[in-house]
């Protein structure tokens, strides 16, 4: 694949890769989300509202 190499290892298997992020950089922020927010899944959700408020009074968010 253009824009994708691959490093190998002595037997020539596949061990890393690197990403041309010009090429491919609005797939890798796709990529980079999803695995953020999975981590994130456990995480306390705080309402919308409440944030905005918070935002609000810290002089954030007109």
């Amino acid at each position: 694949m253009k824009g994708i190499n691959y490093v190998t290892d002595e037997k020539d298997r596949k061990v890393a890769g690197q990403i041309d992020l010009k090429t491919h950089g609005k797939l890798w922020e796709d990529f980079y989300d999803t695995i953020v927010a999975e981590q994130r899944g456990d995480e306390e959700k705080i309402p919308l509202a409440e944030v905005i408020r918070t935002l609000k009074e810290e002089g954030r968010l007109d």
